[in-house]
This record gives structure tokens, sequence and C-alpha cells, in this order.
């Protein structure tokens, strides 16, 4: 099987589904815009190649360097980045070249809120209400029929990045004078609840092979908002109905071979479970170690198994709940990294800091925990943000 992986050096975990797509077998050829000397020695003994170009948006230069593998190599089995940014490109070098995979022609449904809304109402699994393409007299008339708050976001969008929660018209009528207006905007109902992800591997039949769930205490457009710290935890089972819902979202997308991320919430006012978003990707932000760390499994591995082999080894039980926590360099926090790491020593199980590109939402510094008692993990989580002052005074 010959494999291209672009962008193989970023993120980091990417060195890992290299190194087992090797470990089975397969033709690993990187495309990317790092230097191949400062590329990791586990990336560099995964790859059979790797080609440097300058630029990773220049599509001309992935389409001859992907030209230059086919002539070298033979037909290309699979194109992919696993990276949310890049599957414009990824759809389109699979389209050029006929390789398997998602295509031009439906990417737009797994990038439109709009059409994710489409999908999500085939399922026959609440949504969200929403409207695109509005202007003040029908963002006026979608608000006296749902009420304030509202949020705001890019109808096509990674993150919470431009999204916001409108609480009242002044802020309604900021909004549409400062918006960017070749951003297209989507308005959705506010939901006041929690947090909960779907998580995992659907195989080329379409069958999900693994899954699990995260909860995420705080949202990501408050932590990117409000300027707070970020924090979710990994549980040791899928609940039913997030199961169930799901479940029906992956059949009626039809999706395989591939990586499944999403996202509900649990309304606090009567428990349903209502889609919030898709995404045909690994979950970020340490998602993959914390399943590794909760289920004490190799994900990487399972998906490089599936994808060579149309198999993952099961059944799995999660064993542990697994915790993130991050801190941010603006605030004061009442406990430093070696009080942190001498209190919880036995639970911390990875720390590092995080890329200046998820800075903003994921903080600057974070900490992966794990324990058998859930409270134990919240307690963890809690003494981590524990902060003395709110913002930090530089001299």
């Amino acid at each position: 099987m010959n494999f291209i992986f672009f962008s193989p050096n970023f993120p980091k975990y990417c060195t890992e589904f290299c190194f087992h797509l090797k470990n089975c077998g397969v033709n690993v050829l990187g495309i990317g815009d790092a230097d191949y000397n400062d590329l990791n020695e586990k990336l560099k003994n995964s790859l059979t190649e790797y080609i440097k170009i300058n630029r990773l948006e220049n599509y001309d230069e992935v389409l001859r360097t992907v030209g230059y593998y086919t002539h070298k190599y033979g037909k290309i089995d699979r194109f992919e980045s696993l990276n949310e940014h890049w599957l414009d490109l990824d759809a389109r070098i699979r389209t050029d070249f006929n390789i398997f995979g998602t295509k031009l022609d439906f990417i737009s449904n797994l990038k439109q809120k709009s059409k994710m809304e489409k999908f999500f109402n085939k399922s026959e699994v609440e949504s969200i209400r929403s409207i695109t393409k509005f202007h003040r007299v029908k963002a006026k008339k979608f608000i006296e029929k749902i009420g304030y708050p509202v949020v705001v976001k890019p109808n096509q969008g990674v993150g919470a990045n431009m999204t916001y929660k409108l609480a009242s018209e002044s802020e309604l009528e900021h909004f549409l004078h400062t918006k960017p207006s070749e951003v297209e905007f989507i308005m959705q109902e506010f939901i006041d609840g929690v947090l909960l992800t779907y998580d995992g591997l659907v195989n080329k039949d379409g069958e999900i092979v693994f899954a699990a769930s995260h909860e995420f205490p705080h949202s990501i457009m408050d932590t990117v908002n409000s300027g707070n710290h970020f924090s979710y935890y990994g549980l040791k089972e899928v609940s039913k109905e997030i199961e169930e819902s799901g479940r029906r979202i992956i059949r009626t997308y039809g999706i395989k071979e591939s990586f499944f991320h999403l996202e509900f919430f649990k309304s606090n006012a009567d428990g349903n479970i209502i889609a919030l978003e898709v995404n045909m990707r690994p979950p970020g932000t340490w998602m993959t170690d914390a399943i590794n760390f909760t289920y004490d499994i190799d994900i990487y591995k399972l998906w490089a198994n599936m994808i060579v082999n149309n198999q993952v080894e099961g059944p799995f039980a999660g064993k542990y709940y697994t915790g993130f926590a991050s801190k941010k360099n603006h605030l004061t926090y009442a406990h430093e990294h070696e009080e942190i790491m001498q209190r919880y020593h036995h639970e911390i199980v990875k720390h590092d800091s995080i890329t200046d590109v998820q800075s903003q939402s994921r903080g600057n510094y974070a900490y992966q925990f794990r324990s058998k008692d859930f409270d134990k993990v919240k307690q963890i989580t809690a003494y981590i943000h524990a902060v003395e002052n709110r913002i930090k005074v530089f001299s």
C-alpha cells in the first residue's frame, strides 16, 4: 500500500500514525514544508521518502509531488493529513488522482455547519435551530422566535475562532456592524448544557469498530473569548444516548475508513441530546492520548490496522477517567508546576507546552492525568486551575 501522509510533522501525533503504518507494511510517503533534518528520528524512520515543498497551500506544488510519487511508486492508495485544516486539499487530491476516500463533491457536508444540520435531521437526531445568510431583519425575526442569547460563528470554520454569544440587541448591532463581510456566519440558538463527544473509528464497511466519549465542563467559545483556562474529561463509558445518536449520524453520512469526532450538547433543561457538529478526523487537544490512557490501548496502532487490514481487535473497556487541564500565561495560579507534579505524580501521565497556534483556545501548558475515581480527576483539575489573581501583572 502506498500512503501519502500530508504534513506528517504537524500536529506532533502524526508521527505515531506514520510509525504504525510502516509497522503494518505500508509504504509511507511524506509531503511537508519542514526541512527533513528537522523531523524527529521516529518520523524519519517511518517514512520511505519525504519531499519538502515551499508552501503547503500551493496546490500546484502538491499536485506535482503526488505525480512524482505516482510515477516512482505506482498508484497511490491513500492521501491523508488527518487535519481539519487540509480537508479541502485532501479531497481535491483524491479527486484528481482517483484515490479512495472523501472527494470534492462531498467535502462541504463535512465543513459547513448548515449542511451538517441537514444530516442530523435525516438521522432523526435533534439539532440546534439556526439560520444562515442572515441580515438584521432576518436575525431579529429568528431571535423573536427563540430568544436571547444566540451564538454566531462562521458557517465553515475550525474551533471557536470568531464565535460569539450575543445576549442583547446592542450586542447584535455591534456584531452586524463589525463582522467581516467576506465570512458567511451562521446564527444558532444557545444551548445551556454539557458538551459531550462521540469519538472513534469506522471501518471500510461502515462499521464502528471503536468508540469513546469525552465531557467538556466549559465551552471552547468561553475559553477563547474570556481568556480562561481549558479542561475536559475522558469517560470510561459511552452513554447509551450518545452511542445511539452517534451511530445514527455516522450511518446517515455513510463515511467509511475514518476517524470521527462528533459533538453534542446534553441540555441542562430537559436532558435531551442535541447534535452540534461532525468532524471526520481524530479529535484534537491530546484526546487521542486521552483515549489511550482511558482504555490502556494504542489508538494509533488500531487506526493503522484498520487502514491496512480493515480490522480492529476488541472489545474494549474503559479502565480510567482521564483529565486534561491547561494553564494560560496571563493568569496567576495558586500552584506552581513543581507543586502539581509532587502532589499528583502518581496520576499525571503527560505534561507539555501547547503549540502557539492552539494556545488561545487550549492554553499554554497542559497536564494529562488519570484515575479510576472520577471525583479524583475533577479534584486534580480544580487544583491545577486554582488562581490567586485573575490577571497577572507584568512589571
